[in-house]
């Protein structure tokens, strides 16, 4: 079954930025809508951000003015420049995109949630 796959995370000063990239592993059609979140040992997953087809994004506030949110329709990337980055940033963090793969009964868009295995980021102090 289809998943995606993080890369670039790593280590990196307060203060400095890297950006993360998901790809699926293997092909598919077009995804839908696409997100970042990330994670701390002992606490909820938490919402970065979102990404539409069209665009449209959306931030938590803990990240907005420092993490950007772009993709490639094309290729069905998904990016997240992280700049000014700080240790409470230390995370491992997922992407998620909403794969559809038909409509039920009603006419709605049927999706399947995919996720990836995670990138560890880690700024130091």
């Amino acid at each position: 079954q289809v998943q995606l796959v993080e890369s670039g995370g790593g280590l990196v000063e307060s203060g400095g930025s890297l950006r993360l990239s998901c790809v699926p592993s293997g092909s598919i059609d077009s995804i839908d809508a696409m997100n970042w979140y990330r994670q701390v040992p002992g606490k909820e997953r938490e919402f970065l951000a979102s990404i539409s087809t069209a665009g449209g994004t959306r931030y938590a506030d803990s990240v907005k003015g420092r993490f950007t949110i772009s993709r490639d329709n094309a290729k069905n990337t998904l990016y997240l420049q992280m700049n000014n980055l700080k240790p409470e940033d230390t995370a491992v963090y997922y992407c998620n995109g909403f794969l559809p793969y038909g409509v039920d009964s009603d006419g709605r868009r049927k999706f399947r949630d995919l996720w990836g295995q995670g990138t560890q980021v880690t700024v130091s102090s």
